[in-house]
Parts: C-alpha cells; sequence; structure tokens
C-alpha cells in the first residue's frame, strides 16, 4: 500500500513550509522512521521522518520549493509499485488541480481593497499581509508552486526599499532575511501588538539553586553523563510550581481559556536565524535528571539544524534564560496561543538585607510576562512568589 508524504503543519497559523533537502534519492529504499527530508518553517529547520517502510517514489517537490500544508510531494510504494496518479488536491484541501484552477474563474473579492494579479493565485495570509501594507498583489512576484504569492513573498517585498528610499538609506546593504527570521519578526509583532503583556518581577536568591546545581548535577553527571545547567534546575521547579497554578499553564483560543492537562515547557534556545523554543513535555513528572538528558539532545539538534516536528510542539509556557549573556533582567514576548513566559537573568551577588543585617548573595531576577486575558496581576505574583521560594528549597520540590 503507498503512503502519500505531504508537507506537516507544525502549528495552526502555517500556510507553508520550505523544502531545503531530500534525505534519500528516488528510487531509494526507506525505513520507517528514518529521516526522510529537512524542511523550514516559520519555527525552525526540522526533520521529517519516514511514516512507513518501503521506496521512495513519485517526488513531486525539489529542493528550495516552498510548499502549502497538507500539499503530496512524494510517496513511499512497496518494491514493484507505481506511486497512485493524483487528480485533485490532497491533504488540507488548500490547493486546487491546476485544470479546475484554470478552468474556473475566481470569483471576485469584495472585501479586499488590494488588487490581486489576475494570473496568479494568492493565499489567505498573503492577501491580508498585501492589505495591512498596502502592496498591490500585481507587484508581488508569487514564488509558490504555480507562481502561487505567499506570504514570505509579500513580506520580501515589504522589507525591500523602494528606489525612491533607497538612495536615502544608509550606506550599506540590506540584510536579506531568512524566512524563519522574518516570519518570527511577524509573530513577534504580532503578539506584542494583539496580546495585552502585563510584566511581574521578582528578585530571588539563588544560593540553594547553586548548591542544588553542584550536588544534584553531580552524582547526575557521573550516573548519566549529562551536565545539569541553571535552565535544567528552573524548568523542574517552575513545571512543579505551574501544576498548582494552572492559569499560567493555560491557553487563550479565542473563545475562553483552555486549561492544559500537561506541563509542557518550552526552552528559547538561539540559533543562526533567530530563537526556537524546543520542548520538554510533561516536566512535571519527568526527574532533574531525565529533563537535562532531553534539554542536551534539543540542544544538539537545534545547532545541528535536525530538530523535529515533535521536538517544537505543544509548548504551554516557555522559559528564556540569557544568564549565560550576562543580562541583569528583560522582558520577554508571550508565544501564543500560551499564557505567559519567564525570563531569567544571570546570577550575581548583590549585597542583600541577611538576617536584618547588610550581606552578599548571590542573586537572580526573574521577570514573568503574561496574558492579562487569562491571567490576573494577583494570580502571576502568586505564581512568581511560590517560585521564588521553591528555588530556596529545590530539594524539596525535586524529590518529589
Amino acid at each position: 500500500m503507498a503512503h502519500n508524504i505531504v508537507m506537516p503543519a507544525l502549528e495552526m497559523a502555517q500556510e507553508n513550509g520550505k523544502l531545503l533537502s531530500w534525505r534519500k534519492k528516488e528510487g531509494e529504499a526507506v525505513a520507517k522512521g528514518e529521516p526522510l527530508l529537512e524542511i523550514e518553517t516559520d519555527k525552525a529547520v526540522v526533520e521529517i521522518e519516514s511514516p512507513a517502510e518501503g521506496i521512495l517514489a513519485g517526488i513531486k517537490a525539489h529542493e528550495g520549493d516552498v510548499i502549502p500544508v497538507g500539499q503530496t510531494i512524494a510517496w513511499i510504494v512497496m518494491p514493484g509499485e507505481k506511486p497512485p496518479a493524483e487528480t485533485q488536491a490532497s491533504g488540507t484541501g488548500r490547493r486546487m488541480d491546476t485544470k479546475a484552477a484554470s478552468a474556473a474563474p475566481a470569483p471576485a473579492t469584495k472585501t479586499s481593497s488590494v488588487p490581486a494579479s489576475s494570473t496568479a493565485r494568492v493565499s489567505p495570509k498573503a492577501r491580508r499581509l498585501a492589505k495591512e501594507h498596502g502592496i498591490d498583489l500585481s507587484d508581488v512576484r508569487g514564488t509558490g508552486s504555480d507562481g502561487e504569492i505567499l506570504a514570505e513573498d509579500v513580506m520580501a517585498l515589504v522589507a525591500s526599499p523602494s528606489p525612491a528610499t533607497a538612495k536615502d538609506a544608509a550606506p550599506g546593504s540590506l540584510e536579506t532575511m531568512s524566512s524563519i527570521a522574518r516570519l518570527m519578526a511577524e509573530r513577534t509583532t504580532q503578539s506584542w501588538t494583539t496580546v495585552p503583556h502585563f510584566f511581574v518581577v521578582r528578585e530571588a536568591d539563588a544560593g540553594a539553586v547553586n548548591d542544588a546545581r553542584e550536588k544534584l548535577g553531580s552524582a547526575i553527571e557521573k550516573a548519566q553523563g549529562v551536565k545539569v545547567t541553571h535552565t535544567d534546575v528552573l524548568v523542574a521547579l517552575a513545571a512543579r510550581v505551574l501544576v498548582r497554578h494552572p492559569r499560567l499553564n493555560a491557553s487563550w483560543t479565542g473563545e475562553g481559556i483552555r486549561l492544559n492537562p500537561e506541563v509542557n515547557i518550552g526552552i528559547a534556545m538561539a540559533v543562526n536565524d533567530g530563537v526556537v523554543a524546543a520542548v520538554i513535555p510533561g516536566a512535571q513528572a519527568k526527574k532533574l535528571g531525565e529533563i537535562a538528558a532531553l534539554r542536551q539532545e534539543l540542544t544538539e539538534r537545534a545547532r545541528s539544524n535536525k530538530l523535529r516536528p515533535s521536538d517544537i510542539a505543544g509548548a504551554t509556557f516557555t522559559i528564556s534564560n540569557l544568564g549565560m549573556y550576562k543580562v541583569d533582567a528583560f522582558s520577554a514576548i508571550i508565544n501564543p496561543p500560551q499564557a505567559a513566559i519567564l525570563a531569567v537573568g544571570r546570577i550575581t551577588d548583590r549585597v542583600v538585607p541577611v538576617d536584618g543585617k547588610p550581606g552578599i548573595r548571590p542573586m537572580m531576577t526573574m521577570t514573568l510576562s503574561s496574558d492579562h486575558r487569562v491571567v490576573d496581576g494577583a494570580r502571576a505574583a502568586s505564581f512568581l512568589n511560590e517560585l521564588a521560594d521553591a528555588l530556596q528549597d529545590p530539594g524539596k520540590w525535586l524529590e518529589s
């Protein structure tokens, strides 16, 4: 039985993905679960595994192609079997058959003030972005299949200086953004302008965290060969505290608030083209060593552009730690539909009251960004205070 390979959707808002490379050639054997191709989305570069065992056949997409989500790009067939002939669009139904599209005239859109090209199809997202930025779609060159105008085509035109403004620009060339960086900029702009952010800041004594990382980390490194970081300890503690504060682990759906049953912590990681949030699923039930081992695997895959779709999907809360960059404190932008993100600064010695007298302690500043549609100030403060308390006695929380 033939299995079709489609461009996967890693998130609800994703419309297309860019094919970077095939790991197998036409006619080569492939095992189930073996890396088959590499794609680029607005989140990251990820590896897609083969859903079945057989022969790769009927490749319809090539390296560099931008492909709509759900469209068949190849088949896995049994030896001697031929890939089925495709007579209509597959997957999500976002694509029309070429003959049908040319035969049926496109209906006029009365609600759009942006004139679309009469010869090229336009994705809904591209049409919306063109309207927002005042772009005439007849000026946009589509790079999608059959010349379809995609969102990134519109954004590329937005980013390009016009001849009138180019001469007034400062000396130097315009940096070309990858689709990841460009779409990340679009998503953070959307979050900042549509999500009602508010911020709660708390300083915490990190002395006990340093001790726990040394003692527990040393034992874990000897037993598992995995180095425990401050981020690992933060993930473990935050996940356990979030169980007691479900609104901070919730999602805004547009119709209401969804309380997520699992605590899936996204860890913000810097990569060449921006930032990805690799996910520790079910972190509330994982031991510190398990979290450290998985975080290490995710870090290695992110740096080598080998993240899998499951590595970046389903986060319910995000932690962004810039302590290694000597940052004292910062505020982070929420990743919708998540309700909050925790920004963590470096641990540094400060003069603070100790038993009523000035003393020097290793202190850390945490800033919680929350969505006011889901979380109010009291809930945010309660969570951050309990997390600060957990940092004072991490052993108690990590043993459970």
